[in-house]
């Protein structure tokens, strides 16, 4: 069980322990994507949705994800976040891409936190147009890059 971090010699879960991990910047980049039916993307797109603009809406409830990962992953330690951007971008005729960008120093990533943040957007997205639109399709969501500690750097591209 020693490949896992989260687990210790018995197969345990634990809180990994960062307390000899050196304090350095650290930064992750997450993206998720949302398809939709085209109508619903240009209601969006064009702020037109009765309930408001959506995509600023999804914008603050994935900053306030990201603000509040440890309380919803287990294992995540509680992490004081210098900055979290959210961006939206229209991908094609039918989706939008949001992509979440999330920085710290510290002794731990933020992948989680990144991660977290594009996936709430992406369900407030949803929860928004679900009346107009049921069908819509959240996914894939993943880890884009992320910089700092002792794993140094990974880049999806």
């Amino acid at each position: 069980m020693t490949d896992f971090t989260h687990f210790d010699e018995t197969g345990a879960s634990r809180m990994v322990d960062v307390g000899d991990k050196a304090v350095t910047h650290r930064a992750a980049r997450a993206s998720g994507i949302v398809t939709m039916q085209p109508a619903t993307r240009r209601l969006i797109l064009e702020r037109g949705h009765k309930k408001g603009d959506v995509l600023e809406v999804a914008r603050v409830a994935g900053i306030m994800a990201a603000k509040r990962t440890a309380e919803l992953i287990p294992l995540c330690h509680p992490l004081a976040l210098e900055s979290v951007k959210i961006d939206f971008a229209p991908l094609g005729e039918d989706a939008i891409r949001i992509e979440a960008t999330v920085e710290i120093t510290a002794k731990t990533g933020v992948e989680m936190e990144a991660l977290t943040a594009v996936s709430v957007a992406a369900l407030t997205v949803y929860d928004m147009c679900k009346s107009a639109d049921r069908g819509m399709v959240i996914g894939p969501v993943q880890l884009e890059a992320k910089s700092g500690g002792a794993s140094g750097v990974f880049s999806r591209s």
